[in-house]
């Protein structure tokens, strides 16, 4: 499927990435259109009007898509993050409205952080409350992907001493979405900040685990996202990768092509090197993923962890090679250079992932 599925991509960005960076916006049919073709989450399974991709072809599928634009990937990773989060934690019929829903155009944005709880997720306070046969919500949300865009906001909140996750239209009464100004990174992603004021929504809009611990089901969401943003940060290597080969074969100075000047090499082989190690450990984690296994989490960590540090180092050696020829604005180089440092900090930062691989290595040297 991936023969089909990869060409679509790369017709319907094109050459536009460099536009929707500058413009901060994708266009809003291009993107229902790609979801209606199942394709920002294609791991959905095909009863629910999904792709059914296996993670390891679902992780080629996004580094292809961060490869060409890391927003357009942000938004796969938001839109599989909804899916996954609804088909691990809703009830059947629940997996069959709401899903249906996101392969049929509708999207989706998760929002996990808040003003005072980004790393530290246990200490969120939306809070997600019963009131006769309705749900209510009030809380704050910060920096959500795809908020901007959002049909569905997929709502992680305190409920009745535990966690719960609610569905949330965009449109209902109370809730406001205030998007980010020039963000960093991934300007064209939808960034914003999502205000929930007393909405009120039937019981139904609320996913079937209510009253589990946050930290559990925090954890198994974002493991799908860490292993997004993993293989889009495979991407934005190998899009790197081809600039500065491309550069430094063609472009001379003293006489010689730039990739015979053994200090412009050496970063060509450290870019490569990145490319391939990231890869391996998205590899790994995706085969843990469609195992089952129970090291799944630990191996998403760790990919999203090697493949962010690496995209960013690997970006900046980009811009170093390439120059001022990288640095105009929505070069592919100099997007990735912004975006990748977005990916050091999103779905677990560096510290974060580094103290979760460190306790783990200490759970098992015994």
């Amino acid at each position: 499927m991936l023969d089909v599925l990869t060409p679509l991509v790369t017709e319907t960005v094109a050459d536009a990435a460099s536009q929707w960076d500058v413009a901060g916006e994708i266009p809003i049919g291009v993107l229902r259109g790609l979801g209606a073709k199942g394709v920002l989450c294609a791991e959905a399974r095909p009863e629910f009007g999904g792709l059914g991709l296996s993670g390891t072809d679902n992780g080629e599928l996004t580094a292809h898509t961060g490869t060409l634009c890391s927003s357009l990937r942000s938004v796969m990773t938001s839109q599989g993050m909804a899916a996954w989060t609804i088909q691990r934690f809703g009830d059947k019929a629940q997996r069959a409205e709401y899903i249906g829903r996101l392969t049929g155009g509708d999207l989706a944005a998760v929002a996990f952080s808040e003003p005072a709880a980004g790393s530290d997720l246990a200490a969120m306070t939306t809070e997600i409350r019963r009131d006769g046969g309705d749900i209510v919500i009030d809380g704050a949300k910060t920096w959500i992907t795809v908020a901007a865009y959002a049909d569905w906001i997929v709502v992680f909140g305190r409920y009745e001493g535990g966690g719960a996750v609610a569905l949330v239209p965009a449109s209902a009464p109370g809730v406001r979405v205030e998007r980010v100004a020039d963000p960093l990174g991934c300007r064209a992603a939808g960034h914003a900040g999502v205000l929930l004021d007393d909405v009120r929504l039937p019981e139904r809009h609320l996913l079937a685990v209510a009253g589990q611990p946050v930290v559990m089901l925090t954890t198994i969401a974002l493991t799908y996202g860490r292993l997004s943003v993993a293989w889009g940060c495979v991407g934005m290597l190998r899009g790197c990768l081809t600039a500065v080969a491309r550069h430094a074969a063609t472009r001379e100075q003293f006489g010689k092509p730039l990739l015979r000047h053994q200090l412009v090499a050496r970063h060509l082989a450290e870019l490569y090197a990145a490319e391939r190690t990231a890869t391996f450990a998205c590899e790994q984690a995706s085969r843990s993923w469609d195992s089952g296994s129970p090291e799944q989490v630990t191996a998403a960590i760790l990919a999203k962890h090697v493949a962010a540090g690496n995209a960013a180092r690997g970006a900046a050696s980009a811009m170093q090679v390439l120059a001022s020829a990288g640095a105009a604005g929505g070069h592919v180089v100099e997007r990735a250079f912004r975006d990748a440092k977005l990916m050091e900090v999103i779905e677990g930062s560096n510290e974060i992932c580094q103290l979760m691989l460190a306790e783990h290595a200490a759970s098992t040297a015994g």
